[in-house]
């Protein structure tokens, strides 16, 4: 069993991910999720969706600026993040939240699907992206894959035209989903 400390508002050891490499059998342990995105509807959607498994508590917000103030004080392990946010844009709450929820890993959940904005998410590290029409077959796999370490690239994304993930990005081990 390897374990890796997040950091914790308490300090206390009871948020430590832990990931079995073993057998693949892959998380274990409990994981703070914070869920930004503007439209309600997909927003308890997706927390729906996670509430569902009991090792995941869901906090959400409906704004970049909101996302930002429940991320420093939910330090959450993963952000899922919306680009098109009102008040502060997702690609700007992606570059901000790693000062105040530094070991935060962010997943994007967008409509938007250009390979300019997928690599600019990555740049800013982001380790997973999403395309939302995509979500619902994705959402967990992405989940599960980040929660490991390791970048996931959603169905029906390219950057280019072999579809795989630019080079500066290969240096994390990745999931391609197609």
């Amino acid at each position: 069993m390897d374990s890796r400390p997040l950091k914790k508002g308490n300090g206390s050891s009871a948020g430590r991910l832990q990931v079995d490499w073993r057998d693949g059998a892959g998380v274990v342990g409990s994981f703070n999720i914070l869920v930004v995105d503007d439209f309600e509807g997909f927003r308890r959607f997706v927390c729906s969706v996670l509430q569902q498994r009991a090792e995941f508590r869901v906090t959400e917000a409906s704004n970049g600026v909101e996302g930002l103030q429940k991320a420093e004080e939910f330090q959450p392990d993963l952000i899922l993040l919306d680009i098109g946010l009102p008040d502060l844009n997702g690609l700007e709450v992606a570059k901000r939240v790693q000062k105040v929820a530094p070991t935060a890993r962010i997943l994007f959940l967008s409509q938007e699907s250009s390979p300019e904005v997928v690599r600019k998410a990555f740049s800013l590290g982001a380790l997973g992206y999403v395309h939302k029409p995509h979500c619902q077959t994705d959402l967990l796999p992405a989940i599960e894959t980040l929660l490991k370490g390791k970048q996931f690239v959603g169905s029906g994304l390219n950057f280019g035209t072999d579809g795989q993930l630019p080079r500066e990005f290969s240096s994390v081990p990745t999931t391609k989903r197609c």
